[in-house]
């Protein structure tokens, strides 16, 4: 098969259709780029897209805080870190000097009541909230390069911890789900009437990426029986909007995921990505279980580049690819993020032979 660009071979994989080889992306950790910076490898504001050949482009376009004008409240200031309110009345606190998850502190919600006194009533499709030049500008490069471009955003799970934090929310699902199912289908509506807005003036992506982080060790965040009931009628409505308009639709999501696969690909996901094998993830029981109907990218631990040894590198590519990518269904990515004690040629080389045990002949 002669070589196709990036967007002709996204597209196939997100359907299982014949390609010249298996799809390529990353995410990386700041602290890794900038490493890799100071040693020469990369220059600040060059396209990490074009430097290492992925196939994929992405853009967050929306800001869904309840104040989305509202900038920062700085309330503590250390010189390793700083406390903000932000508009969600959200108090969180970031390392200044690391690139880390921000610590959970305090949360203006807690209850159904809090939500609709200080949240629900500002959720309005304001073109304020759309990044209207940032999706236009990606949009143009991605297919200039033959990229395939998506809006990428937070699901309606990923939506609700940032407004009332992950405690809240989940005993909110045991003990109050008419005001989870509230957020859910508040979310899901305002995400597609700014869809509406952006897609009509600024055209159609490629497809869909929602980031929904609904597991942790070993667990999910919730019962599949409490998915279906709660979270899966907001994804039904976010993915077939989708799929009215012809686009394929990639989920992230960390953690174990693995019992609410099943209403994930009811609900109409194409591709499961990140698949963190730390967290319990099994890349090859899912394609065994799913791999005919769902495509998948990640599933490879990214722990085997902590130490830069290129033969247990090769190992955990040699062992998963070969057989992932049988249904032409397989985009190589990490199961997280590629963190700061990775070299570069270990990473070049995590790239290279991953491709090379994926081509096609």
């Amino acid at each position: 098969m002669t070589a196709m660009t990036g967007q002709e071979r996204m597209r196939n994989i997100l359907a299982r259709k014949p390609v010249d080889r298996i799809g390529l992306y990353e995410h990386f950790w700041a602290d890794t780029l900038s490493r890799w910076t100071r040693e020469g490898h990369l220059t600040p504001g060059m396209s990490l897209e074009d430097h290492f050949g992925f196939d994929l482009q992405m853009m967050w376009a929306f800001n869904t805080a309840a104040r989305h004008d509202m900038a920062p409240e700085i309330i503590e200031e250390t010189e390793e870190t700083v406390l903000t309110r932000d508009g969600n009345g959200a108090v969180l606190r970031r390392h200044k000097q690391h690139d880390t998850t921000p610590e959970h502190v305090d949360f203006l919600v807690k209850d159904r009541a809090g939500w609709e006194e200080h949240i629900k009533p500002f959720l309005t499709a304001d073109r304020a909230r759309i990044n209207f030049d940032g999706y236009r500008s990606a949009r143009r490069e991605a297919a200039e390069k033959n990229r395939f471009f998506v809006w990428a955003g937070s699901g309606v799970f990923e939506l609700m911890p940032p407004v009332c934090g992950h405690e809240h929310m989940l005993v909110g699902m045991a003990t109050d789900p008419d005001w989870v199912k509230d957020m859910v289908n508040t979310y899901a509506r305002l995400t597609i009437d700014l869809m509406e807005i952006l897609f009509s003036e600024e055209g159609l992506p490629d497809g869909l990426w929602f980031y929904e982080d609904m597991g942790f060790k070993n667990r999910p965040f919730m019962s599949p029986a409490m998915y279906r009931e709660m979270i899966q009628p907001g994804h039904f409505a976010t993915m077939r909007y989708a799929k009215s308009k012809g686009l394929p639709v990639i989920v992230h999501s960390c953690g174990y995921v693995a019992p609410l696969v099943p209403g994930l690909i009811e609900a109409g996901m194409d591709c499961l990505q990140v698949i963190e094998v730390k967290a319990g993830m099994d890349l090859l029981q899912l394609y065994r279980d799913f791999g005919d109907r769902l495509s998948f990218m990640g599933g490879l631990d990214v722990r085997v580049l902590y130490n830069n040894d290129k033969s247990a590198i090769d190992r955990e590519l040699t062992e998963k690819i070969p057989i992932v990518k049988g249904n032409y269904g397989y985009a190589l990515h990490s199961d997280h993020s590629i963190p700061d004690q990775v070299s570069y040629e270990s990473y070049r080389y995590f790239v290279e032979r991953g491709l090379e045990l994926g081509t096609y002949s």
